[in-house]
């Protein structure tokens, strides 16, 4: 069955970017694609988009010191718990760092090539010292570095890569089911170079999808367990190794010595620290109290009233504690409550838009975010990429003409704006707007109760929460949901809970946000395809099952330019806009970052923002 969901999704990939995007592209290379190869070079770099940022020879990353010295232990506290070493598995709850995620790099597992967090996307050369493609991205070659070793002293190989390959695409996340079942043919062109054939997949992003892809050793890997948690440390080719583990509450990283590519233009002023240690907390005031007491080193703050009248503490004081904050320039990550279309009572989009003018946005940031905040319509805001508030140009028309009956007109002219209410937190004029979607949608007020007018049912769902700041807003939202006669329960739960219910979609509402970077890519099916819809551990949460928003992601994959790409993302933004599944809660300008300061940082901040990478022990730390 999985099987047959996935081959119709490829096909119908396959489909939206024949029919809905040829137009974007040159015709001689669509020839091209059927009828020869263009023979490419090897490089040391590869963009998405037009050509990398640093000239072959760069010596650095521009938001890294070179001359960072070495030494000493970064200690880091994270909220939650873990039961496995395997972030490459939908089973358990893992160590990310293993691996990575995000913008961040792995400590223990690497990849072919690694981001350069100056640029949308951009890879650099690691695992592979070169990468070969042709200008319609039909296939992709990687030529591995003769020096790449795994921590056990074995050689990084191209048999390496291409067992990681297939394991992953079988056995993988479904992120990772979906990315490498694109691939169709795969082969050992020698013991240190590998090819990928993509068949007309029409995908410009695999070349890159596949240089992140994380290398594990053939030789240590044990295949009929992998699917199963595992508290066994992981044979990578990264800068560290698992040391020390305390199930549920500690992992240690030890750099590797012999670390091979320690002195990689890529990795120059990065891992700075002999150790690393993550302490996990299951309470996010213990979590606090134990940084205040300086039992771990930084914390990444996410509570506006702690951030602003929470660190009056002595070492705060006294500069001991330093607060830094940093302005990334990607899409400002924006906090939603997500509606789980999966269950009836959300089904009517008429209900959702009625919920989305019940949110009284202003009376909550002056109340509880001190006015810090403000929000925007869509999943790209304060980026080029974000269609909110602007007129949809021919490009986007073009692409969204198809499904026009589904795109809603005020969405696609620019006009749309999200509610704005008088700041009372007892809006009349928006509860009668409210009210009358609902009689629209089959809804009528019984005495002081919502119900069903066909059933008799009342109109009720719970807010599931795992944080003081999500169940404040909780808590705030329901009070206006009551005076609509709708009956909210707002359940906190503690964060391994949520998670589970959260990755299998047992819920009616959650808080939750997508981070997005200024190249989104095959990550978008994983966030809002229709195929990830039905499969448990991807974050499609609200269920999106929408085939224009399924062509538009294939719209933006097949992109050939900037200009295209940025008009299929802005179609994409309207898309999800025009359905309502989620309620825009705030958008994030800043990150706010808390730490002691025997921590030190570069001046120079990347385009993603704060980098603990390339932090290291300051003079003070070292001399005790």
């Amino acid at each position: 069955m999985e099987s047959n969901r996935l081959d119709a999704w490829c096909a119908l990939r396959r489909f939206c970017a024949r029919v809905f995007v040829c137009g974007l592209l040159v015709p001689g290379l669509w020839l091209t694609a059927g009828t020869r190869e263009l023979r490419a070079q090897p490089a040391y770099a590869l963009a998405m988009h037009g050509a990398p940022a640093l000239p072959a020879n760069y010596d650095h990353m521009p938001y890294a010191n070179p001359d960072a010295p070495k030494g000493g232990r970064l200690v880091q506290g994270l909220l939650g718990t873990f039961d496995s070493l395997n972030p490459l598995i939908v089973k358990g709850l893992a160590v990310q760092q293993v691996r990575g995620y995000g913008f961040e790099r792995g400590y223990v597992i690497e990849s072919l090539m690694a981001r350069g967090d100056d640029e949308p996307f951009t890879l650099y050369g690691l695992l592979a010292k070169s990468v070969e493609t042709d200008d319609v991205r039909s296939y992709v070659t990687f030529h591995i570095d003769p020096l790449a070793r795994f921590s056990d002293g074995q050689p990084v190989r191209a048999e390496d890569v291409l067992f990681s390959w297939a394991l992953l695409r079988d056995h993988g996340r479904p992120n990772h089911r979906q990315y490498y079942s694109k691939v169709a043919k795969a082969e050992a062109l020698d013991p240190l170079t590998v090819r990928f054939d993509f068949g007309g997949a029409q995908d410009r992003e695999l070349p890159l999808i596949l240089g992140l892809m994380p290398i594990l050793p053939k030789h240590a890997t044990d295949v009929a367990a992998f699917e199963e948690t595992s508290m066994t440390p992981p044979v990578g080719s990264g800068p560290y190794r698992v040391t020390e583990v305390k199930p549920g509450a500690s992992v240690t990283f030890t750099r590797d010595p012999d670390y091979w590519g320690r002195d990689l233009p890529v990795n120059r002023g990065l891992w700075n620290f002999d150790e690393i240690r993550l302490d996990f907390y299951r309470d996010a005031n213990a979590q606090f109290e134990a940084f205040k007491r300086g039992l771990y080193d930084f914390r990444v703050e996410t509570e506006p009233l702690r951030w602003h009248g929470g660190y009056d503490f002595a070492a705060a004081r006294n500069g001991e504690v330093v607060r830094d904050t940093f302005r990334p320039g990607l899409p400002q990550p924006s906090e939603f409550l997500v509606f789980n279309t999966r269950r009836p009572v959300f089904a009517d989009i008429r209900v959702r838009q009625a919920l989305t003018l019940l949110f009284d946005f202003e009376w909550i940031n002056r109340n509880y975010f001190f006015g810090l905040y403000h929000r925007a319509g869509g999943f790209f805001a304060g980026s080029e990429l974000s269609a909110y508030g602007r007129p949809a140009d021919e490009r986007e028309r073009e692409l969204l003409k198809p499904f026009a009956s589904g795109i809603a007109p005020d969405i696609l002219d620019g006009s749309y704006r999200l509610p704005v209410t008088d700041g009372s937190g007892r809006d009349r004029a928006m509860l009668r707007r409210a009210l009358d979607l609902l009689s629209d949608a089959g809804y009528g007020l019984d005495g002081t109760v919502l119900r069903q007018r066909s059933t008799k049912a009342p109109l009720t769902f719970e807010i599931l929460v795992t944080t003081r700041d999500q169940e404040r807003v909780a808590l705030a939202y329901a009070r206006d949901l009551n005076r609509a006669g709708i009956e909210v329960t707002v359940r906190a739960v503690d964060p391994v809970q949520f998670d589970q219910r959260r990755l299998g979609y047992d819920f009616d509402m959650i808080q939750n946000r997508w981070d997005q970077s200024l190249s989104p890519g095959n990550e978008q099916w994983f966030y809002w395809g229709s195929a990830a819809a039905d499969s448990q551990g991807t974050r499609n949460y609200m269920g999106a099952r929408d085939p224009a928003i399924d062509a538009m992601i294939a719209a933006l994959l097949a992109a050939r330019g900037r200009p295209a790409f940025v008009s299929a993302v802005r179609a994409l933004d309207r898309a999800l806009m025009s359905k309502f599944y989620a309620i825009p809660v705030f958008n994030i300008g800043e990150q706010w970052i808390a730490r002691w300061n025997r921590l030190e940082r570069p001046t120079a901040t990347a385009l993603t923002g704060y980098l603990p990478e390339t932090w290291w022990q300051g003079p003070t730390a070292r001399a005790k």
